[in-house]
């Protein structure tokens, strides 16, 4: 029994892990809005979903792209990629973590947070910003 708990913890933690790592690289590209839902007890689908925009459908096609290379490179490859040639709403499969690539129109439609409302949201990006341009302004380092 205890060596079961003590795998259900390392589950969680490279869960965790992911969806952190996957926050950076989305980051890194410039994804907008970034959310990070915990929904591990609401479904069986996901421990994680992380919930983004892209400004074009190029940049959304370029979010999961990097997302497949970056991590891919990291031995953690996506089980699957779902709605990339549409660029609207692109699906990334990482098993414990599903990332949600989205444009504002279909996001504010889908509204995936809103609908996982059971779930704890556990980091969000103020407006429409990338995360990395958050920061800077949150510390005071207004490079302009």
């Amino acid at each position: 029994m205890k060596k079961e708990n003590q795998a259900d913890e390392e589950e969680r933690r490279q869960a965790a892990e992911l969806a952190d790592r996957i926050i950076a690289v989305l980051d890194e590209k410039k994804a907008r809005s970034i959310s990070l839902l915990h929904v591990e007890e609401q479904t069986i689908l996901a421990d994680y979903f992380v919930v983004c925009e892209g400004t074009s459908n190029t940049q959304i096609k370029a979010l999961a792209s990097e997302l497949e290379f970056k991590l891919g490179e990291e031995g953690k490859p996506p089980l699957r990629i779902e709605g990339y040639n549409e660029g609207t709403w692109i699906v990334v499969d990482f098993g414990s973590v599903i990332v949600h690539i989205f444009n504002h129109d279909l996001r504010s439609f889908y509204n995936l947070e809103k609908l996982w409302n059971q779930g704890t949201e556990i980091f969000k990006t103020k407006s429409s910003e990338p995360l990395s341009e958050v920061s800077e302004e949150e510390s005071g380092n207004d490079n302009n």
